[in-house]
């Protein structure tokens, strides 16, 4: 195994070089016991490694070459077994997941059946026993899941006669027919249903796998059908797949063996350029201005090339160099050899990339670049193995032109403006602190060589960014004024360079722009201050005209409502004192006539007429109370009179004077209302609402019905629901409930006579407890009415309604 760690970045001619290098030093390196010289190359072609392969493999590489024709014979023999052995497994997993699809569509199939008998005999205990093929289809529409129609099934319901009444995923030319006649072998399923399981059959001479339920006594059966074609669709397309899959993998694999064949006569050939090529760059190497090494960590020794000999100006040898010779020629101040050996012995480090000093043969010292990579060998030990390049001449140059950019840095820091300057690139070459303080990008970031559109995606947006006329540089230099984001004003020159760059110097003009933001702003607050002035006194004497037509018509409006509240009130006075009092005169000598006090009247039709002159008065008298009672509440004079109180024994008193109504219609009442519950009200307001809202649910609940009372504690609030299952409101009508006169009329409720007054009173006593009532409902399922009422110990009473 190799490990190749890059520091920095080679080029591939380096990396070549070195490759290179490795395999002439593999040759010539007789200590190794390898000989391998460019005359052998074309020789070791036959072994199938040559160079530095044949090198790393070792002895591998006679093994290699002993066994290599036995595996040619062998791979296409290999090849064939696998193909075999995959497909008589896969026959086999096929097979097996066949039986396991038969068996998972049978188990389905006899739990939709089973599921369609419960759902059938569910809905006849209840009473809604389905009776027409209508009615079948409903109730296995509603029970059965979306699949149990898929992949080909069916569901069929057949009566005694065998005639099919419903169906449901079957085609509906087979209603009518007779099922008897459509399938064969299904005696065994029509005389024991569901404990026969599932069979199969022929059904319209098509095989399908088949499960019957019979229901109840009168011969009714649900047939559910699957296709076998259908259960199997899916499976067979596995089977397609696998089949296509098999064969792609056999020709591929028939294509990766003629390409096997192929490429071993290739090989042949490029072995012989390989070689060729290997001589040609032996050639240039000796011809370079670079050196490589070899060095072999193990036993301490090098192997130079002829050209690092030249390089350093000593006589070039053919042989390995020692390591306390290497280290000599070493700058002391440089690279630890020593270190770096034990480092790359222990594989703390992958490589080396490293500037160094070299002592010449005439005294003076070069600089040369070491870029050096750990090569793995197992057998004959690690080797560092890399490039050296004479940079002394590169150096040199830094050094001066880091001379020259400190001098340039630090004029250009001295000066008060901002200073950038760009290449022909639009690359940056150079900047101060200033232009970083503006620009808001720190200095860190502005290395040279950034482009200046990544410059400026990181740069503070400007405030304000506008361009000002500039004739200088025969109109190539630009000039901007730009507010930076700290509210500085500049002025931006730009002019190009003879190299095609860019110069910018940016200096600071704020003082100059708030000098000149004043004077404008003066100027425009005095003319604003002018516009103001004769805006407001218009503004003034429009707001007086309208101001004295508004008053006269609030005190219009104002005397038309008092006059209206005032025959408002007269009207409810005349009405309660006109009706209430025959009425009561009604209702008394109709009970008298009733009861028969002064003796029998005679015929039982009077008996009957006095009855309901009795029951017709006394309806008018609670609707002309409830009217009342409206009233007085909207005219804001009802006054609640607040105590603490139990709320069990006022819910029990009210059931109990509702007993007879609800014993009558045969209605169930539950109670579910703690002993411990208080509340702070007015008794008679909570009496009157629990009387209005359980006598509506009386009132709209069937025969047989049940109405059910609970209360429960929520935070700081009581919570008081009555629920009945009576004929429900309808969800457009929701939101009238609860205002005065509104009652909503339907197929059940238009029996039933009301002032409609119920459910607003109950409301608006309701919110005078600072409670409120809000209703649920659903048609032919029942209503559900909540009472919140703050349980507050503070009293509410309205000392302004008394005032009026």
């Amino acid at each position: 195994m190799i490990r190749r760690v890059a520091f920095g970045r080679k080029s591939t001619l380096e990396y070549q070089l070195m490759w290179l290098w490795g395999l002439r030093f593999n040759a010539l390196n007789k200590c190794e016991g390898i000989t391998l010289s460019f005359a052998d190359l074309g020789k070791t072609v036959s072994t199938g490694l040559v160079g530095h392969a044949r090198f790393l493999a070792g002895p591998a590489a006679g093994s290699l070459a002993t066994i290599e024709p036995i595996l040619k014979r062998s791979i296409p023999i290999l090849i064939m077994v696998f193909l075999c052995t995959i497909f008589t497994a896969r026959g086999f997993a096929l097979m097996a997941d066949r039986q396991q699809v038969e068996q998972s569509g049978k188990m389905f199939i006899a739990l939709l059946a089973s599921t369609a008998k419960s759902a059938i005999m569910d809905a006849q205990q209840t009473g809604f026993g389905p009776k027409s093929g209508a009615e079948f289809e409903q109730v296995l529409f509603r029970t059965l899941p979306n699949e149990a129609t898929l992949d080909r099934r069916m569901v069929l319901v057949a009566d005694r006669d065998g005639k099919i009444i419903g169906t449901l995923g079957g085609d509906q030319d087979t209603l009518g027919k007779n099922i008897n006649m459509m399938w064969q072998g299904a005696q065994a399923l029509t005389l024991f249903g569901l404990d026969a399981g599932v069979e199969k059959l022929t059904f319209n001479e098509v095989p399908h796998l088949a499960s019957v339920a019979l229901i109840g006594a009168d011969g009714t059966m649900v047939a559910v059908l699957q296709s076998e074609a259908g259960l199997f669709a899916a499976w067979q397309q596995r089977v397609a797949q696998t089949v296509t899959v098999f064969a792609l993998t056999a020709t591929l694999l028939i294509v990766l063996l003629y390409a096997y064949f192929g490429q071993i006569a290739q090989r042949k050939h490029s072995e012989q350029l390989y070689c060729e090529a290997l001589r040609r760059v032996e050639t240039a190497l000796q011809r370079g201005h670079c050196g490589l090494w070899d060095w072999n960590l193990a036993q301490g020794r090098l192997f130079w090339s002829q050209s690092m000999f030249e390089m350093l100006g000593y006589e070039p040898i053919d042989d390995v160099i020692s390591f306390n010779e290497i280290s000599l020629l070493v700058h002391p101040d440089d690279i630890d050899l020593f270190e770096l050996a034990n480092k790359a012995g222990s594989q703390e480090i992958a490589g080396v990339d490293e500037t160094i000093r070299m002592r010449h043969a005439l005294g003076h010292y070069i600089r040369l670049r070491l870029r050096t990579e750990v090569v793995e060998r197992p057998v004959i030990g690690n080797h560092l193995i890399g490039i050296a390049v004479d940079v002394s001449e590169q150096y040199l140059l830094a050094e001066k032109s880091a001379v020259a950019s400190e001098h340039l840095q630090a004029a250009i820091e001295s000066t008060s403006e901002a200073f950038v300057l760009w290449d022909a690139d639009d690359r940056l070459v150079l900047s101060n602190r200033k232009y970083s303080e503006y620009s808001g990008v720190p200095e860190n970031m502005l290395v040279p060589g950034l482009k200046r559109t990544d410059i400026r995606a990181v740069s503070a947006k400007p405030l304000i960014d506008r361009r000002i006329p500039n004739d200088e540089a025969g109109g190539k230099a630009q000039s901007f004024e730009r507010q930076i984001a700290d509210g500085r004003w500049l002025q931006i020159n730009e002019r190009p360079t003879q190299a095609g760059g860019l110069i910018s110097v940016s200096t600071d003009i704020t003082q100059l722009k708030l000098q000149e933001e004043r004077l404008i702003e003066g100027e425009r607050r005095l003319m604003q201050s002018i516009e103001e002035v004769t805006t407001e006194r218009t503004i003034s004497q429009l707001k007086a005209k309208e101001l004295a037509e508004l008053n006269q018509k609030y005190l219009t409006a104002k005397e038309k409502a008092e006059a209206a509240y005032q025959v408002k009130t007269e009207f409810l006075a005349n009405v309660s004192h006109e009706l209430r009092t025959p009425l009561n005169a009604i209702i008394g000598f109709s009970d008298i006539m009733k009861i028969g006090m002064f003796g029998p009247l005679g015929s039982e039709r009077y008996d009957e007429y006095a009855t309901d002159i009795q029951t017709s008065g006394t309806f008018l008298l609670g609707v002309i109370n409830d009217i009342l009672e409206m009233s007085k509440i909207e005219a804001g004079r009802m006054v609640l009179e607040k105590e603490l109180m139990d709320l069990q024994p006022l819910v029990e008193e009210t059931v109990h004077m509702l007993s007879l109504q609800a014993k009558q219609k045969n209605i169930a009442v539950e109670e579910n209302v703690a002993k411990s519950l208080s509340i702070n009200a007015d008794r008679r307001a909570i009496k009157q609402i629990l009387i209005n809202l359980i006598s509506n649910a009386v009132k709209f609940t069937p025969d047989g019905g049940r109405i059910r009372i609970r209360a429960k504690a929520v935070s700081n609030a009581l919570v008081i629901t009555i629920e009945d299952t009576g004929c429900g409101i309808p969800a457009e009508a929701l939101n009238r409930i609860g205002k005065p006169f509104e009652q909503v009329q339907n197929q059940f409720s238009k029996n039933h006579t009301g002032s409609g007054l119920g459910l607003a009173i109950s409301k608006s006593l309701a919110e005078l407890h600072g409670g409120a009532m809000t209703i649920k409902s659903k048609v032919g399922k029942g209503t559900i009415v909540s009472l919140r009422i703050p349980r507050s110990i503070c009293s509410q009473l309205h000392e302004g309604s008394r005032a009026n």
